[in-house]
């Protein structure tokens, strides 16, 4: 069987372990299924390869930081290291080296403690008979990289960073009344409303805990000023920053303070993330030349990066999770003037595409996604018209968009009244040219699925004006450039987002009103096509209060990608597998983390 062919195979089954294990009691409330409690298990000392081989990788037990140098090479390279100030991946991945969560997410999407003692039950009483409230208890003895002690009063301090308005933090904590600390150890998270699903707010790495001594001056206007506190701060994992030089290179020093130092962990002495260069460069850095330990996110071709793994330096991990590539379309007006893509109160509406599904329809209808995924995915990916893919709340109402339609996309164009009127091959819609800036990250493979589609639209009369930008300012979670994706300042975006965990509830949450970022927030959500819909935030507040047993509650998933997709603001194109690569003598990484930071268990890498 085919290299590709057994990633397809151990991809499914990744899939159905996390499926099931996702909505379960066992899972989400007495924790009874997950294998360790953040330290080793026997999953993070085995993986599978891209060729589907599973190989033992013992964990060393020498002195702390005796490995020497561990080179990461993250082609967008990180701006900064707080996740509460952006959602890029790139800079999310960088903090995840320093600052921890309560919980995080192992590979097979199995909840595990961090910096907790345990996972909160009701069986224990940490989360209440009737789901308002959740009390968290941490390990004992947890210092900071300071020295000072971890105390349940900074877990109080992130709510309340988070919550300034003034912050600009971009996550969400609509549904916690109040976080106290009831001691030094334990913390309990009061909700507006019953949570039958309490494992949101500080869990995975984009809901770390902050140091309240080292950000309480950050907490509210001067948030973004405090670049000190965001390029380097103190944090409880396994490393510390030492420089960070944004988009270009971070480096880290071992944590002296780290729990597991006296445990051998970590085992490199050193971490450096070098930033720059394309998908594709940092992959033959690590799989031909052979000049670094791990390279992030390859959306590299597969007849370009097979021969690369077969030059035998290195090994390439996939797992698929919830990522999907996709288009969004902007909701509001990206023209260059004092409102340029705010949504304003709904003020502010696209002249083309603000509620307009039947057009937008039109152009998913003419993109034929199976040859999308054959020059840019191969088996790394398969054709989605969902933004939600993962089971069980896989919706199949929009399934028609898997089979190009031509003369369909056409006809539709045509019974809507948007036609040629002048006779120069472009359509028009209320007297406004169907061309439309069309913008994506610098990247060989969405270049080339960018041609792709303008040559589709071209065939209804569209017209997309492609651009690409530097993926470092694209992904700028600090939005410091006007090319970020939080601005929007174009027409359509392509990229890939997906969710933290395999429950649908925190990653539905990002498409709410209130999650629109624009220059009023500092550009803060995750709503970024700007889509304000009434009856989807209804509808996901259904969702937040329902019992995770309840058999409707996949059903109101499936409405609330339904919802979003028909709506015509985001069309689905690509389901996607994280695919990272690791050279042959990095040890103990185990299975591809896709649920949360792909670092999660770097206390545990070795060189063999």
């Amino acid at each position: 069987m085919k290299r590709w062919q057994w990633l397809s195979l151990f991809a499914a089954l990744a899939l159905f372990v996390a499926a099931c294990g996702s909505g379960t009691v066992d899972t989400t409330t007495d924790g009874s299924a997950t294998t360790g409690t953040g330290a080793a298990t026997t999953d993070a000392t085995t993986g599978t390869t891209a060729d589907g081989t599973a190989t033992t990788q013992p964990t060393g037990t020498g002195e702390a930081g005796s490995g020497g140098e561990f080179i990461a090479f993250q082609w967008q390279g990180p701006s900064q290291a707080n996740a509460y100030l952006s959602t890029g991946t790139k800079d999310l991945l960088a903090g995840s080296l320093v600052l921890e969560p309560l919980a995080e997410f192992d590979p097979a999407g199995q909840l595990v403690p961090a910096l907790a003692a345990e996972l909160p039950t009701q069986e224990n009483g940490g989360i209440a008979a009737d789901f308002s409230s959740i009390t968290w208890t941490l390990q004992e003895g947890l210092l900071w990289s300071d020295g000072t002690p971890v105390t349940a009063d900074d877990v109080v301090f992130s709510w309340e960073y988070c919550t300034n308005p003034e912050t600009g933090c971009v996550a969400d904590f609509a549904t916690v009344e109040s976080v106290v600390a009831d001691d030094d150890l334990n913390v309990t998270i009061t909700f507006t409303e019953p949570q039958p699903y309490p494992f949101t707010h500080f869990v995975t790495y984009t809901y770390p805990i902050l140091q309240r001594a080292q950000f309480t001056d950050c907490a509210g206007a001067g948030a973004d000023a405090c670049t000190e506190q965001n390029f380097a701060p103190i944090g409880t994992g396994p490393y510390m920053v030492t420089d960070l030089r944004p988009e270009d290179i971070v480096t880290y020093e071992i944590n002296p303070n780290y729990r597991g130092i006296a445990e051998g962990k970590p085992f490199f002495g050193s971490i450096t993330i070098e930033g720059g260069g394309d998908a594709e460069a940092v992959a033959r850095s690590v799989l031909e030349i052979g000049e670094g330990d791990y390279a992030w996110n390859l959306q590299v071709a597969p007849e370009i990066l097979e021969p690369m793994e077969g030059a035998g330096n290195g090994v390439v991990l996939a797992a698929f999770a919830s990522n999907v590539e996709h288009l969004n379309f902007n909701q509001t007006d990206p023209a260059e003037d004092a409102d340029r893509s705010d949504f304003a109160g709904g003020a502010n509406p696209h002249p083309v595409f603000f509620d307009n599904p039947d057009l937008i329809r039109a152009l998913s209808m003419a993109i034929n996604r199976e040859e999308l995924v054959a020059v840019g995915y191969g088996a790394g990916g398969t054709p989605t018209c969902n933004i939600w893919p993962s089971e069980p709340a896989i919706s199949t109402n929009m399934d028609a968009c898997l089979t190009q339609d031509i003369e369909g996309a056409n006809a539709l164009l045509d019974e809507i009244g948007a036609v040629d009127s002048d006779g120069d091959g472009v359509r028009e819609w209320e007297g406004i040219p169907l061309e439309f800036d069309f913008v994506t990250s610098t990247n060989a493979v969405r270049q080339s699925n960018q041609d792709l589609i303008a040559d589709y639209w071209e065939q209804i009369g569209v017209v997309a004006n492609m651009r690409n930008e530097d993926a470092g300012l694209f992904f700028d979670g600090t939005n410091a450039s006007d090319a970020s994706i939080w601005k929007f300042f174009a027409d359509i975006q392509m990229f890939t987002n997906g969710s933290t965990g395999p429950d649908p509830q925190g990653y539905m949450v990002q498409y709410i009103t209130s999650q629109i970022p624009e220059s009023t927030n500092a550009y803060a959500g995750g709503n970024i096509p700007r889509y304000a819909s009434e009856e989807y935030d209804a509808l996901w507040a259904q969702l937040s209060g329902m019992s995770l047993d309840d058999p409707a509650r996949n059903e109101v998933v499936i409405q609330l990608n339904d919802l979003i997709v028909g709506s015509g603001a985001i069309v689905p194109l690509v389901y996607r597998a994280s695919v990272s690569a690791f050279a042959n003598d990095i040890q103990g990484v185990g299975d591809l983390n896709a649920w949360d930071s792909e670092y999660w268990n770097i206390e545990e890498w070795t060189r063999g």
